[in-house]
């Protein structure tokens, strides 16, 4: 048992142009993908996203939407025609970057996904390399003349009633069942927010009440399971589209995350999950079923002093921390009981700062101001509104709220915070730099990275499981698949690639194996 597992993560960023409030997010989005690309010339700017193996409608309970039911928020994959649509159209923005990651507009917000990583403090630098992806961005449009200037912010809400997503994605084995995924995943998800909350000023999906609570996703839930991403959120979805050999591989689709800009809160995140994958795929998660998980959930949310009682099926009656003391100490059980005194650092790490966070978020939250977002606002808010003596409701706080994930390191108060040492540190800078560029070497993102960043105009399409070339003395576009998310790594194919000058080297040597 181990947090390594195959994961990554996508982002929403919220986009805004203050000085014209009334502009097209969708434009904006586009212009923030440009922006960043097309500076990269032939490493991305001709590199578009290969919707061919792509699903969404298909759903992990056993059947598929028909497309004529789905609603249009639904239909992620695009049909026919599409490369050259992207190239003349902003708003179809849609790029591969030699890191291995997705940078494109989904619906009307700029998206980073990251390359597939193994463990979470991976996730944690490429991460953050979204982050820097989109602080480039900005400054590449503030600085061209013509362009409206354009803020980014790392969160999951306008306060207006529109949440956009940041989504986890975990590599699962697809011999397990997925209602058993759904049991062992409920009451963690609905717990973990006293761990992984970005905070939020305002209560219900519009700010409609006063206060402020752990989650900025989590009024946005109204059912336990389901395909959708958009309308009637889930806090399970099913989407079955593995991105891998399907009959191997699931890929558990996680909506309900919040955007983290503290390292450790991500770092947890991604490690808790995967431990708790660990457990669900070797049926040894403890029975923790909820009463009323969606009740629950928004209950946990508003409670910043995490005194709620939720309620089990069984009539036990414990609080969001005592629940997650609950897988805690299952998952140090199995890890001991499974790997013994051979437990890897990383699996060590994840459940010793667990537990730490744990401990102190039972006896004051604000100990925890360091490493979890939600309480590094409630602190940075509550100081404000001790100073001004302001009600929940002012609105000064709100733009405090909106300030905080500011992405522009001048501006934003995460970034101050950063600037004095307030939150800590697991990645340096020059890691994340060098992950801006590079992709991780222990996935299939290595090969589709280093084939653009060698390859580039060669490369025409990608996406997790292809790389497409057009190349000399082929006939017709080449696509090179892979399945398999662990192989396709330097290790598997760096001496291959070393030995190929150019891509038609390459593609000779795939083809002729």
């Amino acid at each position: 048992m181990t947090v390594r597992r195959v994961m990554g993560i996508e982002t929403e960023y919220g986009v805004a142009a203050p000085s014209d409030p009334s502009a097209n997010p969708m434009l904006m989005s586009g212009q923030v993908v440009n922006a960043y690309a097309q500076p990269l010339g032939t490493m991305a700017g001709r590199a578009r996203w290969d919707y061919e193996d792509e699903a969404p409608l298909r759903d992990a309970r056993g059947w598929e939407l028909s497309r004529g039911a789905a609603d249009s928020s639904q239909l992620t994959d695009r049909e026919g025609g599409e490369l050259a649509d992207e190239l003349d159209d902003p708003t179809l923005a849609n790029v591969v970057l030699t890191n291995g990651a997705r940078l494109y507009v989904d619906h009307a917000h700029p998206e980073y996904s990251s390359p597939e990583v193994i463990g979470p403090r991976d996730a944690v630098r490429w991460d953050k390399a979204g982050e820097k992806v989109m602080q480039a961005a900005v400054r590449r449009i503030a600085d061209s003349p013509g362009l409206v200037p354009v803020n980014l912010y790392k969160n999951n809400t306008d306060n207006k009633g529109a949440s956009y997503g940041t989504h986890e994605n975990y590599l699962m084995s697809r011999a397990t069942a997925f209602p058993d995924i759904v049991r062992g995943l409920i009451p963690f998800f609905v717990s973990r927010q006293v761990v992984t909350g970005a905070g939020r000023v305002g209560l219900g999906q519009q700010g409609e009440s006063q206060g402020f609570q752990l989650s900025q996703r989590a009024d946005f839930f109204e059912v336990e399971v389901g395909l959708e991403t958009t309308l009637k959120r889930p806090i399970v979805n099913t989407r079955d589209e593995p991105h891998a050999s399907a009959d191997k591989h699931r890929r558990l689709h996680v909506i309900i995350g919040d955007a983290n800009l503290c390292e450790v809160a991500t770092f947890l995140k991604m490690g808790t999950t995967a431990l708790v994958l660990d457990m669900i795929e070797a049926r040894m998660i403890p029975d923790l079923t909820l009463a009323h998980p969606v009740p629950s959930l928004h209950a946990v949310s508003h409670d910043p002093s995490l005194q709620h009682l939720l309620t089990l099926r069984d009539g036990t009656r414990m609080t969001a921390v005592q629940l997650q003391w609950a897988h805690h100490e299952a998952a140090a059980a199995f890890v001991g009981d499974r790997q013994g005194d051979s437990v890897d650092d990383e699996t060590r790490e994840v459940l010793d700062r667990w537990a730490s966070v744990l401990t102190r978020l039972e006896t004051d939250p604000m100990q925890c101001a360091g490493e979890l977002d939600w309480v590094a606002k409630l602190r940075l808010l509550q100081g404000f509104r001790d100073r001004e003596g302001l009600a929940w409701d002012h609105p000064r706080l709100e733009l405090i709220d909106l300030q905080y994930s500011d992405v522009r390191p001048e501006k934003g108060l995460y970034h101050r915070l950063l600037a004095r040492g307030a939150v800590e540190r697991l990645v340096a800078d020059d890691d994340v730099a060098t992950c801006v560029r590079t992709p991780p070497s222990d996935t299939r993102a290595y090969f589709r990275g280093e084939s653009l960043a060698r390859f580039g105009a060669q490369v025409v399409a990608a996406s997790w499981d292809s790389v497409i070339f057009d190349v000399p003395g082929f006939a017709s576009l080449q696509r090179v698949p892979m399945l398999e998310p662990l192989r396709g790594t330097k290790e598997h194919v760096g001496a291959l690639l070393d030995r190929c000058a150019t891509a038609s080297d390459l593609v000779h040597a795939l083809t002729s194996r």
